[in-house]
């Protein structure tokens, strides 16, 4: 089963905008969690990760001071709260699971949503 985003949208630059990941089919609390996303024409890229206990978060340099990785064992939910948004931070924003700690490598996910688009205008 895969882990499902919601919460993409559109919003003017210096907005703000929440994306949640959802996991109904897996044993939440035993993975780390990840936020990558892809712009048209580039690969997809890091953007944050967080511990399966949430104790750890670590994010990719541009977004760092402006979202925020957190999480909901219970509701068996990740969020991306995201803030001050730039038109560059426009892409596919998938989120994905693993096994053991933090890591920045989309190699090292194991299980990916289909992503939902978050368009930032300018």
């Amino acid at each position: 089963v895969q882990p499902v985003e919601s919460g993409g949208g559109l919003v003017q630059a210096g907005g703000s905008l929440r994306v949640s990941c959802a996991d109904t089919g897996r044993t939440f609390s035993s993975y780390a969690m990840g936020w990558f996303r892809q712009a048209p024409g580039k690969e997809r890229e890091f953007v944050a990760a967080i511990s399966w206990s949430g104790g750890r978060t670590y994010y990719e340099d541009s977004v760092k001071g402006r979202f925020n990785i957190s999480r909901d064992n219970v509701k068996n939910v990740v969020y991306l709260q995201m803030n001050s948004l730039k038109p560059e931070d426009t892409g596919v924003y998938y989120c994905a699971q693993k096994v053991g700690g933090l890591m920045a490598v989309a190699e090292g996910y194991t299980y990916w949503g289909q992503g939902t688009q978050v368009t930032v205008s300018s």
